[in-house]
């Protein structure tokens, strides 16, 4: 893929067990930084993506990195930890919306930035233009980890690389919301583009609106934040200044799972496309619209809708 833009994705993917009955689930796998990197495979546009994480040596993993190179996402910067495994969680779905249970306490990707492997996954991330990561990455690290990762992203961003994060805050995998705000402030001092979603943010800072969530990520540094905001529009702010953005009117969700990441691999696509912050929030919520009409992270291929950008110029955003 010459001259493709070089994208990596940093988290954890797990097991999913999903509800189809009382007694009957299904068996999928998912993880938020992982839908992201899926669903920007799927749409292309130029944009080379790898996933980077730590699984087990059991079939489960194995599945898991054989779904992700079918999917044309490279698994080389996969960490393989013998004796471990991913973690686990179960989803039941009420009126669309989703209720999780979790098994996740000794999951292998805790451990992405303490084994044999990290010093040549840090090494790599110094070869990406952009590496991608969110609030559940950062949750599942100790401290020592997330100090490893936010050097890992300074010496990446040194030597040219940008950062874009989604807060996806989720309380019970925080000691409490003070440890979230700090370490994810600490991380958004890092970041070029920030993709969060507001009902999180409120979570952490209550009352807040799309307007103050902005101006409170642009004064850590971001350059530029696309806010989303459920089935209502999206803020996107940036130097260029600021719009709303609708979603797509008349959706009635089936399941709401991956409904941010599947918007945030649309918006980035846009950018990469050389789509403006406005366009490519339209591309975001023109897949989102399709994802939550279907059950599961990650939708049948066929499922896909049309998103061809190729019409518009591929000049790589590198954040300038």
């Amino acid at each position: 893929m010459a001259d493709a833009i070089r994208f990596a994705a940093i988290g954890e993917c797990m097991v999913e067990l999903s509800h189809e009955g009382a007694d009957l689930l299904r068996l999928r796998h998912g993880g938020d930084t992982l839908n992201t990197a899926t669903y920007l495979a799927r749409i292309g546009q130029n944009v080379a993506v790898s996933y980077i994480t730590a699984l087990g040596d059991d079939p489960y993993s194995d599945a898991m990195v054989a779904a992700w190179r079918a999917e044309g996402i490279a698994t080389d910067l996969v960490a393989r930890l013998p004796g471990r495994l991913p973690g686990l969680y179960v989803i039941r779905t009420d009126n669309g919306e989703r209720n999780f249970t979790y098994w996740r306490s000794a999951a292998a990707a805790r451990d992405l930035f303490r084994n044999d492997d990290t010093p040549r996954i840090v090494e790599a991330l110094h070869g990406f233009d952009w590496l991608y990561l969110s609030g559940i990455t950062l949750s599942i690290l100790d401290g020592d980890s997330r100090h490893a990762l936010m050097t890992a992203l300074d010496e990446a961003r040194d030597k040219g690389a940008r950062v874009a994060f989604d807060g996806n805050y989720r309380p019970r995998g925080w000691r409490d919301a003070t440890d979230a705000r700090e370490a994810m402030a600490a991380c958004l001092a890092r970041v070029d583009l920030a993709l969060p979603t507001l009902d999180d943010e409120r979570l952490l800072y209550e009352g807040e609106t799309a307007d103050q969530c902005a101006d409170r990520h642009h004064a850590l540094g971001v350059r530029e934040v696309a806010i989303k905001d459920g089935l209502n529009d999206c803020l996107v702010s940036s130097p260029g200044g600021r719009a709303h953005v609708p979603a797509h009117a008349g959706v009635t969700p089936v399941d709401t799972s991956a409904a941010g990441d599947s918007f945030n691999a649309g918006y980035l696509a846009g950018r990469f496309a050389g789509l403006a912050p406005e366009a490519a929030a339209a591309l975001g919520h023109r897949l989102a619209a399709a994802v939550i009409q279907h059950p599961g992270a990650i939708i049948p291929k066929d499922a896909m809708p049309a998103l061809d950008v190729a019409g518009w110029a591929l000049t790589a955003f590198r954040g300038t």
